[in-house]
């Protein structure tokens, strides 16, 4: 059975995604909260739980087949400070990444490193903090790449991500996993030009992933919306106009077209500060999608990042906050999966998680055939 080792690991969502083929040799988060959630779901045996960098070598246990790190994004985000790699929780990156090396000198550095982050880790600080990522990963034995993902191609929510594979120089890549250039839609513009940015010794080992086109998406964002939520109200009818009246025309001709068609529409409503008011002051705006997909889940930071529902029925327009079960649906996650009792702990869990289902296209397009016994897997005389 194939091994891993989860960073930063939230409720466990890439162990859920990696599935029970797989074995957990070792857990962690800062998180008290999340840890919490991850214990009641998964057990606490392989769970530390504090600051990556307080880690001791010898807390790793064994030889992993994998490594994967779904590292902070608030400093790597386009809405967060800026920061980078030099912030204070993107930052974490460093020490995670000192520990991979501390493994490699030991003689147990894992076969695959898969790193996830936000799409703005592409461009952030021109470019130069995905340099410094692949960079350090390409000085510590590994060849990689990178795709895009959007989890939106496995469930009904908009969350393009960016993933990180790194392969250690001893294994062998089959041919079919690679491709000779980028290609559509793993490898959209801004990846290519950060690609042709690196620098030579990084570029020498870039590999172009080649992953096949996923299956059709067998479920609409209709199909995760409960009529009954546990943990939300609906609105009163004052408070659904609240938000009608926070609308631009162009959103409100948007639930004018949901009224006439003739069908229940579920759409989701995001609140965005947008420079439109009177000689275009800053005001709040209620933005509305009936594109049978939600928007990105965030963490709850404040009440603006918190996704509303909207159901139009003829001219019956009623409304909520998502409640924490469809928005650990939006993610993959089963509905067995424990989730927190209150609602911002579950709604931060499921914001600040890696899409389950992506995660699985990953092992089995990716991981699997490298790292499981077979001809086409062996590894290559050191």
């Amino acid at each position: 059975m194939p091994t891993f080792y989860e960073f930063f690991a939230g409720g466990g969502m890439a162990r859920a995604g990696l599935g029970p083929a797989w074995t957990c040799l070792f857990a962690n988060d800062f998180d008290q909260k999340k840890a919490a959630s991850y214990r009641i779901n998964w057990g606490g045996d392989h769970l530390w739980v504090g600051d990556v960098a307080e880690l001791r070598a010898d807390q790793l246990p064994g030889s992993a087949d994998l490594a994967w790190a779904s590292f902070p994004c608030q400093d790597l985000s386009l809405a967060g400070s800026g920061a980078g790699l030099t912030g204070a929780r993107s930052g974490t990156f460093w020490p995670f990444w000192n520990h991979i090396n501390g493994l490699r000198r030991d003689g147990r550095a894992p076969a695959t490193v898969v790193l996830e982050n936000v799409y703005g880790m592409i461009t952030s600080h021109g470019g130069q903090d995905f340099s410094a990522v692949i960079s350090a990963l390409s000085q510590g034995g590994y060849r990689c790449g990178a795709v895009v993902i959007n989890a939106a191609h496995f469930v009904p929510q908009s969350r393009p991500r960016l993933f990180v594979i790194g392969v250690r120089e001893d294994l062998h890549i089959p041919d079919e996993h690679q491709s000779k250039g980028p290609c559509d839609p793993w490898h959209p513009q801004a990846l290519r030009k950060a690609q042709a940015q690196l620098p030579d010794a990084a570029k020498a080992r870039w590999v172009w992933w080649n992953l096949p086109k996923p299956a059709l998406r067998n479920a609409g964002l209709a199909d995760v919306i409960e009529d009954e939520p546990q943990g939300v109200k609906w609105h009163t009818a004052a408070e659904t106009q609240r938000l009608l009246d926070m609308m631009s025309d162009t959103n409100t001709a948007k639930v004018i077209d949901a009224k006439r068609s003739g069908r229940r529409m579920v759409g989701t409503i995001y609140k965005r500060t947008r420079a439109d008011g009177p000689n275009g002051a800053k005001v709040q705006r209620a933005e509305v999608r009936f594109d049978d997909v939600a928007g990105c889940l965030r963490t709850p930071a404040g009440g603006s990042s918190r996704q509303t529902i909207i159901i139009v029925d003829s001219n019956k327009v009623r409304s909520r906050l998502l409640s924490p079960r469809e928005a650990a649906r939006l993610m993959g996650l089963p509905d067995d999966y424990v989730l927190p009792e209150k609602y911002n702990d579950a709604y931060h869990l499921a914001g600040d998680g890696v899409a389950v289902p992506v995660v699985r296209f990953l092992a089995e397009c990716i991981l699997e055939p490298i790292i499981l016994p077979g001809e086409k897997n062996t590894r290559k005389a050191a």
